[in-house]
């Protein structure tokens, strides 16, 4: 690609993070779209719909960006929880590591690859090469690429300090959070799986026997699981039309509506709307009723255990229960909302069989996806596309299209059919019987995460300059010598990709186009799209892999390509401000893990920076440099050995709370006059909530007591 062609690039994208900038300032102040641009605030209370129409709220304003940098990482930490913080966190570490070698990458190593002549590039500059920039056209042997392997150990150790700061500082976050919460009932309750049950008994029985005998002075009550997922989807239909007839009961003045009675409204009789919805909830509330009947008797060999203390659910926890260790298994209970209970229904051997099918079906998806990551690369090398399609050659050299298919319509398309990669892990994560809604998203979390590097770095990097032609190998030693082939002449691409991909898509995060759509569509045409408004919550397992894959991508580019540092720094400038404006104004935590993405962050690091060394070996291998492709060989050990510190250092915090804590906070609230009332509510807190009764009355705060009830002692 010439340089040319990544202006171009860079204009178009430019032109829509500005154009998208303008709309949100002007379509966040209209009033029919509050539940699009601040959902949160609507759910809240601090915001309501209305409003005279004023000249003002045509005028695009940037007062959104000061209100989402006024708050303090505490009043934001208070506000949004640990895993916004965290999340916010990933900008910041980012920012810091960019800034330093951007400071390097640009002033010291940019000129060094500039004035090399490796390449013998005799074009003006804007026709330049791309490579031209980079360590490809330093000249083999030259005592000046002593400065990339200078530069390579500065930028490691300064990263690693960083990454051991930022790691200390969230490990202090996370305990500090922990005393300062309010008692939590996930933090006294395990989830005991493969409970055995003996002839003529019960689960309940079971449960209550064993845990009396075994942890008398500690355990407290117990909820045993019941398959219920046909009731879950009943329960979902008569909330949503509950929703919907109370909505249109709202609106006493409004025409009597009229719908007919066969499939989807358009065939059968035409009857009255509210009639029709009444009746309609009448037989689901029946049909709720008979299948609780009969699933109050379908026990599941499992249990929500609870304990009076956390010292004594981590005793229960950490302790092998019973002599066979596939039975009385137990792990951490997650917070009662986040719980997923179809996950209950599958039993040991279809949970092994599913984590089987996930992992073929994953694997064959990740092979797939290299037909798209082909496709792309030939749309980088237009030689390749006249040779395919001759008829074509008058118009791929036209300088305006040429530019913009290198320089733009690869990243596009790559980012398009990327789009479809996010739901399609989550769908698999929960299959594998995951027993919480974030479990699944930390799990679909790593798939995207490994999938993205795999098919945008290393796919795109193997595919080589051919079309048709991957890369292969299997040798070790080959290594470093493939990548560092390989690894450089993709740096347009990835420089590209970083301006498209990266700019447009997080502008396009502010603007929300497909909520504000859908928005449109529902006040418009159905007049009730309020009916089922929920404020959405961050999709981590999308955000993080795609934060991390530019992270990789300016740790593998700083010796390669300094070029790519300046436009990550503006892609993180751009996340830190918009996601800030969204956590306070959009996002609503749905669940909280505590912090538990930012390991997944330092190993990402870490792999980036081996990435970077093993590169650098290659490259002056091949530059002629042997002493300094030996001199490298430590630093990916080194890196290694500090990745290994920070595991036994930090990472056990992530897993659980450590003893002294867990004593602290148990003495601290033993006394309080409020855990008695806070041990009756944990006593049905695990309670399937499709077994609670159901009564859709005039009175929406309708009373629902729980069909079953928790054991107690």
């Amino acid at each position: 690609m010439i340089l040319s062609a990544l202006l171009t690039s860079v204009a178009i994208n430019l032109g829509l993070c500005l154009l998208f900038f303008t709309l949100y300032s002007i379509l966040r102040k209209q009033p029919g779209n509050i539940t699009v641009y601040v959902p949160r605030l609507v759910a809240e209370g601090k915001v309501k719909e209305g409003g005279h129409f004023n000249l003002e709220r045509l005028l695009p304003t940037a007062g959104w960006v000061r209100k989402a940098w006024e708050p303090t990482e505490e009043e934001f930490l208070l506000n949004c929880g640990l895993d916004a913080f965290v999340f916010m966190r990933i900008f910041v570490f980012s920012l810091k590591v960019f800034t330093f070698g951007g400071i390097i990458g640009m002033f010291v190593l940019f000129p060094i690859n500039y004035m090399g002549s490796q390449l013998s590039d005799d074009s003006d500059f804007q026709h330049k090469s791309l490579d031209s920039f980079s360590v490809s056209n330093v000249n083999n042997g030259s005592n000046r690429l002593w400065i990339h392997f200078s530069a390579a150990y500065v930028f490691t150790g300064v990263v690693c300090y960083l990454l051991y700061c930022e790691y200390l500082y969230i490990s202090s976050k996370r305990i500090a959070c922990f005393y300062s919460s309010e008692p939590q009932p996930h933090q006294f309750t395990l989830l005991v799986r493969g409970i055995p049950i003996p002839p003529g008994s019960t689960c309940t029985d079971a449960v209550e026997r064993f845990f009396s005998e075994y942890h008398p002075s500690t355990y407290l009550s117990h909820s045993v699981v019941r398959r219920s997922n046909k009731l879950h989807n009943l329960i979902t239909d008569a909330d949503k039309l509950y929703k919907r007839l109370t909505n249109l009961k709202q609106k006493n003045d409004a025409p009597k509506k009229q719908t007919r009675e066969g499939c989807l409204g358009l065939f059968g009789p035409k009857v009255d709307i509210l009639d029709h919805y009444e009746r309609r909830l009448e037989n689901i509330e029946d049909n709720v009723r008979k299948e609780q009947s009969s699933v109050a008797s379908k026990e599941v060999p499992a249990a929500f255990v609870s304990f009076k203390t956390r010292f004594g659910a981590a005793i229960a926890l950490n302790i092998q229960e019973g002599v066979n260790p596939t039975e009385w298994i137990t792990e951490e209970a997650p917070e009662p909302h986040d719980v997923y209970w179809p996950f209950f229904t599958v039993s040991f051997l279809k949970r092994w069989i599913s984590k089987l099918v996930v992992f073929v079906a994953y694997t064959s998806l990740t092979i797939l996806f290299l037909i798209p990551v082909a496709i792309v690369q030939g749309l980088t090398h237009l030689d390749q596309l006249e040779t395919l399609f001759p008829f074509l050659k008058g118009i791929l050299r036209l300088s305006v299209v040429s530019q913009v298919i290198t320089g733009y319509l690869p990243s596009l398309i790559l980012q398009l059919f990327l789009s479809f990669i996010p739901p399609t892990m989550i769908m698999l994560s929960s299959l594998q019987g995951y027993i919480s809604r974030s479990q699944i998203q930390k799990s679909a979390c790593t798939k995207v995460l490994l999938f993205t590097i795999w098919n945008i770095f290393f796919a795109n990097v193997l595919s080589g300059s051919a079309l048709y032609r991957v890369n292969v190998f299997f040798e070790p030693k080959s290594i470093p010598r493939v990548l560092a082939e390989a690894v450089p002449s993709q740096a347009s691409f990835f420089i590209a990709y970083v301006v498209t991909s990266g700019w447009t898509t997080i502008a396009s995060e502010l603007l929300r186009l497909t909520t504000l759509i859908s928005n449109f569509i529902s006040r418009t045409f159905c007049r009730n799209g309020d009916d089922d408004f929920e404020p959405p919550s961050i999709p981590y397992h999308s955000e993080i892999p795609r934060i991390r894959l530019f992270g990789l991508l300016g740790v593998t580019y700083f010796l390669l390509a300094p070029l790519i540092l300046p436009f990550l720094l503006i892609y993180f400038c751009l996340g830190y401000i918009i996601f800030r404006n969204q956590f306070l104004k959009v996002y609503v935590p749905k669940f909280e893990t505590g912090g538990e993405f930012w390991p997944t962050v330092h190993n990402s690091t870490i792999f980036s920076l081996v990435l970077m060394h093993v590169i650098a070996i290659g490259i002056f291998g091949l530059k002629n440099l042997p002493l300094a492709a030996g001199l490298t060989l430590p630093l990916p050990i080194l890196t290694l050995l500090f990745n290994e510190y920070c595991q036994k250092r930090f990472l056990p915090i992530f897993k659980h709370f450590p003893l002294e804590c867990l004593i602290k906070k148990d003495r601290a609230e033993q006394n309080e006059h409020n855990m008695s009332e806070f041990y009756d509510k944990m006593a049905n807190a695990y309670n399937d909530p499709a077994l609670m009764p159901i009564k859709y009355s005039e009175r929406s705060d309708s009373q629902r007591t729980p069909l079953l009830h928790s054991s107690q002692v």
